[in-house]
């Protein structure tokens, strides 16, 4: 998730990510987003509440790593020292998870949970003068429609089709910042990429802390490729839908059946893999093995075989010794995924993991670049393997933007921002491919 493009657009940008944004210096609402997709959404949602308010900063926090928490800790003391007379709100999933920590820090005016900051009545003046409102996450059980018809300086727009988890991986934290899983109707969502689309948007991503258990809490428990399919025939205008992380075992027959044959379900992937190790998948509680894994992988290419494949793994993970190491990085090699999000493991306390035999910080941060590495040589080889091959480009710069596959396109000639170019490959650079409009 993301602010208004303080997080960069990367191959993996379909995952989770932090960075340390800066405040404006200008006096309004300035928000800062750290994390995954589902919080740029949340950013924009908050935007349009905080309308009209004044030498307002808003942090959006991330729970996933400790250095994400980090970050977020390090723009809170900048933004309090750049703009001392500015009030400081922090929210997001560090802050429901543990309000009073993000309490003391200097500036901060008023922590929100994750419920609370999607409400309009927390964003009146009188309301950011009454204290921290952190609600029980836990006894969540709605998602509550949202309309967000833009996303400041983007050209894709993201909607929240699910909310919270109802999985307990060892070393995840999140479901404590989400709560439980619970749904967004198929009409919401229809409604809001209506708007979306009326606004100028021609690419819309589907996002949520676990989308593939959408439908789960609804009448009928549909799946999410029902969403899919739907959503595409009842806003036939769309021109380009994409999913988020999906779990691999929970990739249902509509979603596959939408990846063959149709050309407005754009042909990417990215799997919630985190090890290429049965018995590290074992210890995480994770509902895949690694034979899972390498299926959707083979089917994935069988169906399209330029199709984009991305996944989140960990770096050393609690008891992860070298032989099971090694394991992880044959199947990155063997699989050759060119769009990896590699975290070296963060304890988080209260997690089971953080009570396992834990592995030195330096060798996590080792092995985490040996897998980048791999990633990026697949990377590579990926854009190498479109060299020739015509390419339909969303526009996010002048002369820059994403393929259907997810691949980054820089051409040689300027375009206009949010068009979509029918290009061909002519080279790769480190960035990606380069292109020349057709």
């Amino acid at each position: 998730m993301s602010a208004p493009e303080h997080l960069v657009e990367s191959a993996a940008a379909l995952a989770p990510e932090a960075v340390s944004p800066a405040p404006s210096p200008e006096r309004g609402v300035d928000i800062l987003t750290f994390g995954c997709r589902l919080n740029t959404y949340e950013s924009e949602v908050m935007r349009g509440h905080a309308t009209g308010l004044d030498d307002l900063i808003i942090v959006n926090t991330c729970a996933v790593t400790g250095e994400a928490e980090r970050q977020a800790r390090q723009a809170i003391r900048r933004a309090h020292r750049e703009r001392p007379g500015a009030r400081i709100v922090v929210t997001g999933c560090a802050a429901q998870i543990d309000p009073d920590r993000w309490s003391a820090l200097p500036g901060v005016t008023r922590v929100l949970g994750n419920e609370d900051k999607l409400k309009a009545e927390s964003w009146t003046p009188t309301a950011l003068t009454q204290g921290n409102a952190v609600s029980d996450i836990m006894a969540a059980r709605e998602t509550a429609g949202h309309l967000v018809t833009e996303f400041a300086g983007r050209t894709r727009a993201f909607v929240e089709v699910q909310q919270g988890c109802d999985h307990r991986c060892t070393f995840c934290i999140i479901p404590f910042g989400r709560g439980p899983s619970r749904s967004a109707p198929v009409g919401a969502v229809v409604e809001q990429v209506r708007a979306l689309v009326a606004s100028g948007y021609r690419e819309v991503v589907l996002t949520g802390v676990d989308i593939t258990s959408w439908g789960g809490d609804l009448p009928g428990t549909p799946r999410l490729g029902q969403l899919c399919r739907r959503l595409l025939a009842l806003v036939p205008e769309l021109e380009r839908l994409r999913l988020s992380s999906v779990d691999p075992v929970e990739i249902d027959d509509d979603i596959w059946r939408l990846l063959e044959s149709e050309p407005r379900f754009m042909p990417y992937l990215h799997l919630s893999l985190q090890a290429g190790s049965d018995m590290i998948l074992k210890r995480m509680k994770r509902r895949h093995l690694v034979e899972d894994a390498a299926r959707v992988i083979e089917r994935a290419r069988a169906i399209r075989p330029r199709i984009g494949i991305g996944a989140d793994l960990i770096a050393g993970f609690p008891t992860e010794d070298d032989v099971l190491f090694e394991e992880t990085l044959a199947f990155v090699e063997q699989a050759s995924l060119p769009f990896l999000h590699v975290f070296p493991y963060s304890a988080r306390p209260g997690t089971p993991a953080a009570r396992m035999p834990a592995v030195q910080v330096i060798e996590r941060k080792a092995r985490a670049a040996r897998i980048r590495a791999l990633g990026e040589a697949a990377a590579q080889a990926y854009y190498r393997s479109l060299i020739g091959q015509e390419l339909s480009v969303l526009m996010e710069t002048a002369d820059s933007g994403h393929s259907e596959e997810f691949a980054p396109v820089r051409l040689t000639k300027p375009s206009e921002i949010g068009r979509i170019e029918r290009v061909r490959a002519v080279a790769v650079d480190a960035g990606g491919v380069v292109a020349e409009t057709i």
